[in-house]
Parts: structure tokens; C-alpha cells; sequence
């Protein structure tokens, strides 16, 4: 009797081990994904859809621009996660993972933005 229950506590921890493993790895794999859809992201053709405005110009090249498209796009995923949490009808799970391959690429442009803006002196710093 004690041995069976030996025997249930090991096959328990095996199991929370699985599952733990099965749970990084499928972490891992979205974020691999999402980040090979953010390399495909073109903004052109993208961002319209997903926010519904057409990047003009000054959005795109400007800190400022990118910011404005990232804070309509947090503001897009915001929506998008309140409609998943209710299993709302009108979810879209395939909108939802463009909104963050978008957030994403979008992150890396306004990074690239800031970088080129630091002064030459400060990028040898670090």
C-alpha cells in the first residue's frame, strides 16, 4: 500500500514535470512565431487593416510617428484581449497574434529610430 502510494507521488511529479516542459516549449514556439510574422510585418500593407488609419509620412519616419502607431496598436491588443477574456463572438485570434507580430515590428523600428538618434559619442559607450 505505502509503495502504490510512492509509486502515484513519483508518476505526479513526472507528470507536473511534462507539463511544465510541454508548457516553455509551447511558450518558446509562439514566440517564435511571432517573431518571424513580425519580420514579415510590411507596414503598408498591414497597418491599415489592423488600426484602421494609413500611415502617413510623418508617421513613419518620426519617434513620434512610431509612437502614436504603437500606442493605437496597445490600444488595438487591449480590445482584442477584452473580447478573448469574454469569449466575445466577434474575437478574432488570427487579428490578434497580426496586432502583436505588428506591436513587435513596431517596437524594432522605433528602436532603430532611437538608436540612430543617440549621439555617436554614447553608442561607443556602450
Amino acid at each position: 500500500m505505502q509503495q502504490d502510494t510512492m509509486f502515484e507521488a513519483e508518476a505526479g511529479n513526472a507528470l507536473a514535470k511534462a507539463e511544465q516542459r510541454l508548457k516553455e516549449e509551447a511558450k518558446r514556439t509562439v514566440e517564435r512565431a511571432l517573431q518571424a510574422g513580425a519580420q514579415a510585418y510590411d507596414r503598408t500593407r498591414d497597418l491599415p487593416g489592423l488600426i484602421r488609419a494609413e500611415a502617413t509620412a510623418e508617421m513613419l519616419g518620426s519617434e513620434e510617428g512610431v509612437a502614436e502607431i504603437l500606442a493605437r496598436l496597445e490600444r488595438a491588443l487591449r480590445s482584442e484581449r477584452r473580447k478573448a477574456r469574454a469569449a466575445h463572438w466577434t474575437y478574432d485570434l488570427n487579428r490578434h497574434i497580426a496586432l502583436r507580430q505588428a506591436y513587435l515590428a513596431e517596437q524594432e523600428t522605433l528602436e532603430r529610430i532611437r538608436k540612430r538618434r543617440r549621439p555617436f559619442s554614447r553608442r561607443l559607450e556602450q
